[in-house]
């Protein structure tokens, strides 16, 4: 049965809100400190160590919505928007550290500039449609992580509440297939 206690969010913001934004801030930190250890103090074995500790910043947004649920906390946008947010750093998560070695790279150790993706054409709709499939598998991660909360942690209000992130994520993804990858494959068309 639901705890009917509040959760201590009485007001102030909600920590599972405050732990995804800590988490972006934690990925970048992670990303620009492992990068400065590569490029500038050319510590390559430390910088490879701190890049793979990035996937220990979604551990920890993992363990923050888990705790708050299993305390009786109320499902509020922030528990619903944790598990797309872990998808999304999981499917995403290695292209923007490539994008930002690339750019390190070029700026500090005289590697090749970064090819920007043309506005239009068929490598940009190759691109829409790769980024789209990654949505696809971030969507897949998110909804496998909402179960796994809402089966196990949560109760029945906690798991319907949960639940109504799907609808953002089919919302999401309509979107994006049609402002993306199926834009860009019929703009040049339509010219």
């Amino acid at each position: 049965m639901r705890r009917m206690v509040d959760a201590g969010h009485g007001g102030s913001m909600n920590p599972v809100l405050i732990t995804i934004a800590a988490c972006e801030i934690g990925f970048w930190a992670f990303v620009v400190g492992g990068l400065a250890l590569r490029y500038l103090a050319r510590l390559t074995r430390a910088s490879t160590i701190v890049l793979a500790c990035v996937p220990l910043i979604d551990l920890v947004l993992l363990i923050a919505v888990t705790v708050d649920l299993a305390r009786g906390g109320d499902v509020e946008f922030a528990h619903r928007l944790a598990p797309i947010y872990l998808g999304g750093t999981l499917m995403f998560g290695h292209r923007m550290i490539a994008w930002a070695d690339v750019r390190f790279a070029h700026r500090f150790a005289d590697g090749p500039a970064p090819v920007p993706i043309p506005s239009t054409g068929p490598v940009r709709a190759r691109h829409e449609w790769s980024d789209f499939g990654r949505w696809l598998g971030a969507v897949a991660i998110a909804a496998v992580i909402t179960a796994a909360l809402g089966y196990t942690v949560a109760d029945s209000t906690q798991r319907e509440a949960m639940f109504g992130s799907f609808g953002m994520l089919g919302t999401i993804t309509v979107i994006w297939l049609l402002t993306g990858p199926v834009w860009y494959s019929f703009k040049d068309q339509a010219a």
